[in-house]
């Protein structure tokens, strides 16, 4: 009798095998997964639009993804928590203005007073959380409501004329070094980027945030004031947004009540995209940045094709959901 299938049958498990160990091998290193698909979106921009992939093109990317990445910083510790904030564009928007308002006085002192907004804001946004347990929904959807009316009445009286910021604002947020290759906003992310990172793989803060997402009876069973750190981090995520709202600013040389809007759910994508976990304890900022630039890849495509703003929120939101969808799978059969 013939003995030919035996060595077929090996052959098959072990291609078998191969593949489910770099299956493994995929799932304990996600990031792969993303810079995959990151220079695929790359490529395909590239051949879509040749002149995508230039120093010019490639920056111009760079220059979109540096706010988005830093507003996509405020989600990825806020959702590490088991929180989120719906009012982070408008806190960006309201740092802006209040930069333009004090850009006479210096490039200094109108960062400052634009980061105090997000302070001030994210703050709120904390107490609202961790004090009188508002879900996070309800506490910073009504934050942005609140912001939006302020900043309404306030660009018709006390900020009214404030749409220009100054000159060095706009050099950091639009212009480049090394022969024009280099944007400088993409060295304040990466500072902003490493900073963060730092703090969450290497401080005891950064654990607390994880641990708080993951069980936060547990940890306030351990005596940890766990109201301090939802504090802290919704007090972080409102300087996050008011220093990507003084880069948008910067960026497109004017102020309205719509800079930052279209941005609510790029910065949730991103994170999500990213591996974070909308139900807390899962996740990092390395993901969150690829996943910005994903984004930011995939809007230089979109617009290569003509596909309108309203078209491009639906694939945002789209992204949003089906990973939420994926993630709660995961957990349900965990």
């Amino acid at each position: 009798m013939s003995q030919s299938p035996a060595p077929t049958t090996a052959k098959n498990a072990k291609s078998i095998g191969l593949t489910f160990r770099l299956l493994a091998f995929l799932a304990a290193h996600p990031t792969l997964i993303l810079l995959g698909v990151l220079a695929i979106l790359v490529l395909v921009a590239g051949n879509i639009r040749p002149s995508y992939l230039t120093v010019a093109g490639l920056r111009t990317t760079l220059l979109q993804a540096a706010p988005l990445g830093i507003l996509a910083a405020s989600q990825t510790i806020l959702m590490l928590t088991g929180g989120i904030d719906l009012s982070v564009t408008m806190i960006a928007t309201g740092a802006a203005y209040v930069t333009a308002n004090q850009s006479p006085n210096g490039a200094a002192v109108a960062i400052l007073f634009g980061i105090l907004v997000g302070l001030v804001a994210g703050s709120a946004n904390g107490v609202g959380v961790a004090v009188f347990r508002v879900n996070p929904l309800i506490m910073t959807l009504a934050m942005s409501g609140i912001l939006l009316g302020l900043f309404t009445a306030w660009t018709q009286t006390i900020l009214q004329g404030s749409t220009q910021v100054g000159g060095l604002i706009k050099t950091v947020s639009a212009g480049a070094f090394w022969d024009n290759r280099i944007p400088y906003s993409v060295v304040v992310w990466a500072v902003l980027s490493l900073l963060l990172i730092w703090l969450l793989r290497r401080m005891g803060w950064g654990r607390l945030l994880y641990a708080t997402g993951d069980n936060e009876v547990a940890v306030r069973l351990a005596g940890v004031r766990v109201w301090q750190v939802r504090i802290s981090a919704y007090a972080l995520a409102g300087v996050l947004g008011a220093l990507a709202g003084i880069l948008l600013a910067g960026r497109t040389g004017a102020v309205d009540l719509q800079l930052a809007s279209t941005f609510l759910l790029p910065s949730v994508a991103a994170a999500v995209i990213g591996g974070t976990s909308i139900f807390g304890g899962v996740g990092g900022y390395a993901g969150t940045i690829l996943g910005a630039l994903i984004l930011s890849v995939l809007n230089s495509i979109l617009t290569f094709l003509n596909v309108g703003q309203a078209i491009q929120q639906v694939v945002y939101g789209l992204i949003v959901l089906a990973l939420a969808w994926g993630y709660a799978g995961l957990t349900r059969r965990g």
